[in-house]
C-alpha cells in the first residue's frame, strides 16, 4: 500500500501548480513577450523553464531536504541579489531589442518547434529558482498542505511534485496558446512597445528584489 499515493494529492497538486504559475511576475511577463514575438512554442519554452524550476523547488520542499532548504535560507540574500541582477540584465536586453515582424517572419514562425527556442528554458529556470517569492511560496505551501491532504510517504511527495508540475505546465500551455492566437494583431511598432514595457517591468522586479535587501541591511556576508 505504501506504493499507492493518496488519490487526493493529484487534484490538490494540480491546483497548487496553477496557483503558483498564474500570478503576474517576471516569468509571466517574459512568457507573454515570448509568445507575442515568437508564437506558441516561444511562449511554451519560457513556461517549461518555470515548470522545471517550480518542480525543483517543490521536490526539495516535499522531501524535506533540511541541508538544502537550510542553505537556501542562509544564502537567501545572495540568491535574491543574484536573481535581481539577472532580472535587470534580462530587462535591459529586452528593452533594447527591436525585433521586426513582417510576413516572412510570421511564415517562418509557423514552421518552428519547441527545439528552436530551447535556450529560453534554462533562462526562465534560472529566473524561477532565484526568485525568493517562488522559493518561499512553495515551501510555505508544503508547510500548510496537510490542511488539505496528508502527505506521508516518499511516493506521496513525488506524486505531489509531479502534480504541481503538471498544473504549472497546463497554465503555461494555456497562456502561450491564448497569446499566440492574437499575436497576428501585433505589428512591429506594437512589439517594440511591448518589449520596452516588458523590459521595464523586469528591471522593476529586479530592482525591488535588490532594494528589499538594501532596506533590510542584508547585503552583508551570509544572511
Amino acid at each position: 500500500m505504501d506504493f499507492i499515493p493518496n488519490p487526493l494529492i493529484i487534484p490538490v497538486g494540480l491546483v497548487i501548480g496553477v496557483l503558483v504559475a498564474a500570478p503576474v511576475g517576471p516569468v509571466n511577463v517574459l512568457c507573454i513577450q515570448r509568445a507575442i514575438e515568437r508564437g506558441f512554442f516561444g511562449g511554451l519554452a519560457a513556461g517549461i523553464g518555470a515548470v522545471l524550476g517550480d518542480g525543483t523547488i517543490a521536490l526539495i520542499a516535499a522531501l524535506g531536504v533540511g541541508a538544502i532548504s537550510g542553505a537556501i535560507e542562509y544564502h537567501r540574500t545572495s540568491i535574491q541579489v543574484l536573481g535581481g541582477l539577472a532580472l535587470i540584465a534580462f530587462g535591459i536586453k529586452l528593452y533594447l531589442t527591436l525585433p521586426p515582424i513582417d510576413q516572412a517572419t510570421r511564415a517562418d514562425l509557423e514552421k518552428t518547434s519547441l527545439r528552436d527556442f530551447a535556450w529560453d528554458i534554462p533562462q526562465t529556470y534560472f529566473l524561477t529558482i532565484t526568485n525568493p517569492g517562488a522559493v518561499l511560496g512553495l515551501f510555505a505551501i508544503f508547510g500548510g498542505v496537510s490542511t488539505f491532504v496528508e502527505v506521508h510517504t516518499t511516493i506521496d511527495a513525488l506524486t505531489m511534485v509531479a502534480a504541481i508540475m503538471a498544473g504549472s505546465l497546463a497554465w503555461w500551455i494555456f497562456l502561450a496558446n491564448l497569446i499566440s492566437r492574437f499575436r497576428h494583431l501585433v505589428n512591429a511598432n506594437h512589439l517594440q512597445m511591448i518589449n520596452k514595457y516588458a523590459g521595464a517591468a523586469l528591471m522593476v522586479f529586479g530592482a525591488i528584489l535588490i532594494g528589499e535587501m538594501v532596506l533590510k541591511g542584508g547585503l552583508g556576508i551570509g544572511h
